[in-house]
């Protein structure tokens, strides 16, 4: 398989990149943001013209969510127009376009976890503008797949876990909210997923996190004691404590159900303590960027 792959300096696009590269079936082309910037359509479409592939993987976006809803414009440049732009490249080349998108097109109203089906909401503009390109994506080119994901880590990149990892290096209780619930997901167990489906081709929305919910004053707890930290340092506060005030609001329910993925037969990522583990090992050993 020819993939282009966007975003390739982001957590998953890294990845992606590398589990691509790890096969001699398939050639890859990965550009960071600095290489193209998928609002730029000239040069979307040149790159798709020039390279012909059989895939694109889009993991570029604009993911600075609090930015977001003072940055509209670069917002939605970046995760609806880029989209766009990709979807009229990869039908240009006859390829097929995966397209990651996010639990922020949610407003975390439900009391249960969100199936692929249920009618999005997004509170923030970062969420809107990730809808936004998944509208792009829907209607540019029938048939692409759309991976929704949340709270994603891995060893790159700033994170939830590199966070939690730092903050316990310093002496003092560590505060984080009780009241936002979601799914971790681990960006080396995605790109696996996010690879399958574009060599399948398989149409339409997919959630895909790791397995396991949990809130992120209950992740730091589990990202300490991966680490043998003390667990009990970190205070469980709510999301009006925080301050200063959060300028985005977040969804209070990010869970998201993987029900595509369990009705099609296909494998669920594995819990997320398991990824947790296999990463806060590697961090530790000081063998990450």
């Amino acid at each position: 398989m020819r993939a282009l792959v966007t975003g390739a300096n982001g957590q998953l696009g890294r990845e992606v990149e590398a589990l691509l590269r790890s096969s001699r079936h398939h050639e890859v082309l990965a550009l960071s943001r600095a290489e193209l910037d998928i609002a730029d359509r000239e040069r979307v479409l040149q790159v798709c013209g020039d390279w012909r592939p059989e895939a694109v993987i889009n993991a570029a976006a604009f993911t600075a969510v609090d930015a977001c809803e003072s940055e509209l414009d670069k917002a939605f440049a970046a995760n609806a127009i880029g989209p766009r732009n990709l979807a009229e490249g990869a039908r240009m080349a006859g390829a097929h376009l995966v397209h990651i998108s996010t639990d922020y097109v949610f407003d975390g109203t439900s009391p249960v976890p969100y199936r692929e089906w249920d009618a999005p909401h997004p509170l923030s503009a970062y969420g809107r503008s990730k809808l936004g390109g998944e509208g792009e994506v829907a209607s540019g080119l029938p048939g692409a797949t759309v991976v929704r994901t949340s709270w994603v880590c891995s060893r790159h990149g700033s994170n939830m876990v590199k966070t939690a990892l730092r903050l316990a290096e310093k002496p003092g209780e560590l505060r984080f909210v009780d009241d936002q619930r979601g799914c971790p997901s681990f960006a080396d167990d995605l790109a696996g997923m996010v690879v399958q489906l574009a060599i399948a081709r398989l149409p339409g929305i997919f959630h895909v996190t790791n397995q396991g919910e949990t809130t992120w004053y209950g992740f730091v707890r589990d990202v300490l004691s991966a680490a043998g930290a003390d667990p009990s340092r970190v205070v469980a506060i709510r999301t009006s404590e925080l301050s200063p005030p959060r300028p985005a609001p977040r969804p209070a329910n990010s869970v998201l159900d993987n029900s595509a993925l369990r009705l099609l037969g296909l494998p669920m990522l594995p819990d997320y303590h398991e990824a947790l583990e296999r990463t806060v090992k590697h961090l530790s050993s000081g063998s990450a960027p």
